[in-house]
């Protein structure tokens, strides 16, 4: 066989035997890597781990480490603690801990120099920094900062060497020089500068883009500039000039810009040339100076997305000339001491609108990646050579020597595995040719699974586990033959020994009752086909007299597949129990689930059984098969119910019958004449208002809205509905007793709680329910006086305390809202805008809330109508149940209407202003910081408060005006990019100066 014969026990090829047999390898005996592959190569340089989102990090403190001046400088840093520069050394039973920024980067250069390891982990100075780990940050902002906080550091240090380091490396000065058109006077502004930020927008060169950094600007208009001689504003020209340039020249080139149309900041992929020797003298002021300069590093950004990439860095190394790739533990030698930037180029290749790399020509380069040039001054002096301080060099060589342990520690392990793969491999040659058993020799049954974890290097076989391979009988289960492998006795012995486990299947293990039931279901399955013909020719005789049996016509039409079920139910059921080899059985609970499952479906004839356990009233549902029939099928369903023809119908169901049919009527009966008798009640529109009270009476009663909604579902449908037994005005009540409305609310907001009664209806309601407590309303004024001076009393009278209790409960219900809807109107000169405009994220319409209302089942659809306790069974409801209660109704009464051009936000009242900014963001095209909004007239500018301290409620329109709205929102990206506003490097040692 090429292949194993899954179904042949047998069959012992291709179950991983042919790993073992012939020569192996010795490393296929290991998954442990040649610690020798994570040692430092000669004359290489150590890379640096990228901790998550570090890479930003690892380009900069390999370019600080190849500036040989600022790493000899950060060498005579003293060290904040004196134990380690004392004569005694370092002790040995404590580790070093760096207390300051210096102190951590001169252990990292000290390790970078003279580690034996392939990379080191910068995870020290990362976190002495603050800095996240798993969030990319601007690389150029974060090398501005780290370049202040250093200077900060060592402006402390006495030696001038070191104090000075940073100034004499990174430090020019400018002028900002502005000169008066009228008299010619000339004002300058001395500033320093560690990094000139050149803008590359509509350039294709280096030096355009300092020619610009330097043009002459014109204030002219509204910038005019105020001249202290002619004391006036005066029409003048500023310009930058150049006044001395550092050893070491920065160039940022501002890649990453911030687009005020979308919010966020893009990335400029375009390409620009840059030459490896700079001559500065034409931009500078004065002309009598060395200002050639040399290329020393590029610092690359690998994608198309300010969000995203990744950071890398090629440098220069000043000792040998040489161009090194710096790609976090990965770095590579440049061919022939030239700078190569291909491939980096073709990795960042945008989907669309590619544009093609210009040609370079010989000491020239071009990228579109490139955010940072450095270059040094030219000069004729040999570079430094930096020796490492005796107490770091300790350090470092303490920290090789536990890299060597863990190299002969992981050697040792390769050692080992190698040793004890070995020896498996002996084992498996001698006992594979040994494994088949021969004919009329003992043997032992062990499952396919055990053998192949035995063959398999990667993980140590477990005891043998054959419970699950066993019948109801303790004994091997005939269906788990083709799972199962028939070895030699010997083999067998030795497995057992060595591995344990257990029971043994030997020949004694075969049951031969499991073998005898099967073949007996075989049997009655063969049959099953003929008997199902059988049956169904004897369905077509019509039976006379009273020789026939009622049989439910469900069960007839899947008698067939009930019958194949039953038989094999007892195979289901080993399966179930059994479930997979060697200890993974299933689920317990899932199989119990399956089991009650199938228990509840109905067995066969259970279908005409009703529920005392007679024969059913319905004769739709059965009907009469002959007594020859009914013999055959009751082979199949010994248990089945056996109801002979002139079996009378369940005495119990047909009184019960009768009392539904009654019940019926007379709802329906009681229904039409309560529907007579208040036709007022049954039609909004026949009912008094308190708004416009009617002339004719002075007096009008009160019934809750719940109460009038569900007697109206009553009499629209008698038979489905249950009757209304009482009014159940509790709920309109207090605890005390006392009304929850005043007669203002009720002519508004309340409106939907309650109903009005004239009173000669109120007699009839009296009549025909249970009238828990009279709520009335009394109007009372004086002959001839004017109708708006009438007096208006409840009965019984408002309760002060609770009604303000409620009212306190419903603002705080207002401000204490998830996912609820409000609405963001753009106003431009105070007028609505009436326009689409960009498709809304996280929205919801009220056009939504309306379709999902009417999908709700009866009786849900109107807010105002509350079911949650127990149904037309109301129950007595204080103070809190009415709170529920009315907060359906408040929704109805000041639901919000969206119109076209308007947006729908869902918002929560926990979220702050400056999250509600971003999604009206999206939802308008309209930046954060453009935003203005209100809302009832008061201004919101707290970004930090949250919506429910603003009073922002739901349903609530705000007003948005911007700043400049935006036209074409279709001249966008077309991929927005959602991401919430930068926190930068807020909360970081980096600003901690």
């Amino acid at each position: 066989c090429r292949r194993n014969c899954r179904g042949n026990p047998n069959c012992l090829v291709g179950i991983g035997e042919h790993v073992w047999l012939g020569e192996i390898d010795e490393n296929s005996f290991h998954n442990i890597d040649d610690p020798n592959c994570e040692r430092r190569k000669k004359n290489a340089f150590v890379g640096l781990t990228n901790l998550g989102a570090t890479c930003y990090v690892n380009t900069f403190l390999q370019m600080w480490f190849l500036n040989l001046e600022l790493r000899q400088a950060l060498y005579l840093c003293p060290s904040a603690n004196c134990e380690y520069t004392a004569a005694e050394g370092i002790p040995k039973d404590k580790d070093y801990e760096p207390q300051t920024i210096c102190e951590h980067l001169q252990y990292l250069f000290a390790l970078l120099q003279n580690s034996k390891r392939r990379y080191i982990d910068p995870s020290g100075f990362v976190k002495a920094l603050g800095l996240d780990t798993g969030q990319q940050q601007d690389a150029q902002e974060f090398s501005k900062l780290f370049m202040s906080l250093l200077e900060d550091t060592l402006s402390k240090q006495k030696n001038p060497d070191v104090r000075n380091i940073v100034q004499k490396q990174f430090c020019g000065e400018y002028a900002y020089v502005t000169v008066c058109n009228q008299c010619g006077r000339e004002s300058k502004l001395v500033s320093k500068f560690y990094e000139l930020e050149l803008n590359i927008q509509g350039h294709k060169q280096l030096t355009d883009c300092i020619t610009e950094f330097l043009k002459e600007e014109k204030l002219e208009g509204d910038n005019r500039y105020f001249c202290e001689t002619c004391q006036s504003k005066q029409n003048a020209t500023r310009k930058i000039r150049l006044l001395s340039l550092p050893c070491t020249l920065n160039l940022q080139l501002m890649r990453f810009v911030f687009d005020r149309q979308t919010g966020h900041k893009k990335k400029l992929n375009t390409y620009i040339g840059f030459s490896e020797l700079l001559d500065m003298e034409p931009f500078m002021e004065q002309k009598n100076g060395v200002y050639v300069y040399e290329l020393s590093a590029v610092l690359i950004h690998r994608g198309v997305s300010a969000y995203s990439g990744h950071y890398i860095a090629h440098v220069k190394d000043p000792q040998t000339g040489e161009w090194y790739k710096f790609n976090d533990e990965d770095i590579e030698k440049m061919e022939g001491k030239k700078l190569q930037l291909g491939i980096e180029e073709d990795l960042a290749e945008p989907s669309k609108a590619q544009t093609r790399k210009p040609k370079c020509g010989k000491g020239t380069h071009c990228s579109r990646n490139a955010y940072m040039l450095v270059y040094r001054l030219q000069t004729r002096e040999k570079s430094l050579t930096v020796e490492v301080p005796a107490f770091l060099q300790e350090l470092v060589e303490r920290d090789n020597c536990k890299f060597e342990e863990w190299c002969n520690e992981m050697a040792e392990m390769r050692k080992q595995s190698v040793a004890r793969g070995k020896i498996k491999h002996e084992e498996v040659k001698e006992l594979y040719k040994r494994l088949p058993a021969e004919a009329g020799s003992p043997y032992d049954f062990i499952s396919l699974e055990w053998l192949q974890k035995w063959l398999d290097e990667s993980t140590p076989p477990k005891p043998i586990d054959n419970t699950a391979c066993l019948c109801a009988h303790g004994k091997l289960h005939p269906d788990k033959i083709p799972i199962m492998k028939r070895i030699s006795e010997y083999v067998a012995d030795f497995f057992y020994r060595r591995y344990g486990g257990g029971p043994r299947l030997n020949v004694k293990a075969l049951c031969k009752d499991c073998v005898v039931e099967r073949c007996r279901i075989l049997r009655l399955k063969n049959q099953l086909n003929e008997d199902y013909k059988t049956v169904t020719n004897l369905l077509k005789i019509t039976v006379k007299g009273n020789d026939g049996f009622w049989v439910g016509k469900a069960s007839l039409r899947s008698w067939r597949q009930l019958a194949l079920e039953q038989l094999n139910e007892q195979d289901e059921d080993a399966e179930h129990s059994n479930g997979k080899m060697n200890g993974n059985a299933q689920n317990k609970d899932e199989s119990n689930e399956e089991k009650r499952e199938e228990e509840e479906e109905l067995n066969f004839n259970e279908d005409i059984v009703c529920p005392h356990g007679d024969l059913c009233i319905s004769e739709n549902e059965r009907r009469v098969v002959s007594k020859e029939a009914w013999e055959k099928l009751k082979q199949y369903f010994p248990k089945a119910p056996e109801f002979p023809n002139n079996r009378e119908c369940c005495s119990q169901c047909k009184i019960l019958e009768r009392e539904g049919e009654e019940n019926e009527a007379l709802h329906k009966m009681m229904a039409s004449e309560q529907k007579t008798s208040l036709q007022n009640l049954f039609h909004d529109k026949c009912r008094p208002c308190l708004g416009s009270w009617p002339q004719e009476t002075d007096e009008l009663y009160i019934v809750s809205q719940f109460f009038v909604e569900e007697w109206r579902k009553f009499v629209r449908r008698p038979t489905r509905c249950s009757p209304v037994s009482s009014v159940g005005n509790s709920a309109l009540l207090c605890p005390h007793g006392g009304l929850m409305f005043t007669y203002a609310s009720m002519t508004k907001e309340d409106s939907k709680l309650i109903a009005l009664i004239w009173p000669s209806e109120w007699e009839r309601i009296q009549k025909l329910f249970v009238v828990d407590h009279v709520i009335k309303i009394t109007r009372t004024q004086a002959a001839g006086a004017d109708p708006e001076s009438a007096l208006y009393v409840s009965e019984p009278k408002l309760c002060p305390e609770c009604r303000e209790g409620l009212l306190c409960q419903q603002q705080r219900d207002l401000r204490e809202y998830t996912q609820a809807t409000i609405y963001i109107h753009k106003v431009v000169d105070n007028k609505k805008v009436m326009k689409d405009a960009a498709p809304e994220l996280n929205m919801s319409s009220s056009e939504a809330e309306e379709e999902r209302e009417e999908n709700k089942p009866e009786g849900e659809q109107d807010p105002d109508f509350n079911q949650a306790n127990g149904g037309a069974k109301r129950q007595k409801i204080s103070h809190q149940n009415y709170i529920a209660y009315q907060k359906q109704g408040i929704r109805r009464s000041t639901r919000h209407r969206k119109v076209r051009g308007e947006k729908a936000l869902l918002v929560s009242a926990n979220q702050t202003l400056k999250e509600l900014k971003i999604q009206i963001m999206h939802a308008f095209s309209v930046a954060p910081f453009d935003q203005n909004l209100s809302i009832d007239g008061k201004i919101l500018s707290d970004d930090t408060a949250t919506l429910g301290s603003l009073g922002v409620i739901p349903e609530s329109v705000i007003l948005l005006k911007a700043d400049e709205p935006i036209a074409d929102y279709a001249a966008m990206d077309d991929v927005m990019q959602v991401c919430m506003p930068e926190e930068g490097f807020k909360g970081t040692g980096l600003l901690g100066h």
